[in-house]
């Protein structure tokens, strides 16, 4: 885990035999849910026994993951579950936990690369207004099929009722496009 983006470092946070949880850096309790979002800030933390001061934070995160999935918001599908479970007491469990590692900050790698190179196609050029209108309706069908979205709202982006030539000259302009990615892909 990276260390946190202030440069204040590892945030120690005590677990009480009440099931509490201290944060040392805000003096505050704090829930499971906190610690989620500090993981996904990038924010480093160690949980610890209060009682014992044995270090604990694996536990807890396999916990934040069990609520994470119990809500719904699943992300192990039951094969892999599976497999994982099938790897303790093997020979080879030993290996298991830097493959997993290098498996993600590889898949992290390639996400912020693909972020990135989505980010420069839409930065500028002819076709950056487009890009954004095209990623909005995407969006906005993406965000029709979450849970708890609305059944009777208006789509974000509407289709201007004069705008009959602006389309075809679009169109004509992306069939363009897609002859040239076609030549450059031969």
């Amino acid at each position: 885990m990276a260390k946190s983006a202030s440069g204040s470092g590892t945030v120690i946070v005590k677990k009480y035999a009440n099931r509490r949880l201290y944060n040392t850096e805000t003096s505050s309790y704090i829930t499971l849910d906190h610690l989620a979002a500090m993981t996904r800030e990038g924010r480093d933390f160690k949980v610890l026994d209060a009682r014992t001061d044995d270090d604990i934070t694996h536990s807890v995160l396999t916990q934040i993951i069990m609520d994470e999935e119990s809500h719904g918001q699943t992300l192990l599908p039951v094969n892999f579950l599976r497999q994982l479970i099938a790897l303790y007491g093997d020979s080879m469990q030993s290996m298991v936990p830097q493959y997993l590692e290098a498996s993600m900050e590889a898949f992290r790698r390639n996400q912020l690369q693909f972020r990135s190179a989505m980010e420069g196609a839409f930065s500028g050029g002819p076709f950056a207004e487009i890009a954004k209108r095209n990623m909005a309706m995407f969006e906005a069908a993406a965000t029709a099929f979450k849970p708890g979205a609305s059944a009777g709202a208006a789509p974000a982006t509407a289709e201007p009722e004069d705008g009959g030539d602006e389309i075809a000259a679009l169109k004509a302009q992306l069939a363009g496009l897609q002859d040239k990615i076609d030549k450059m892909g031969k």
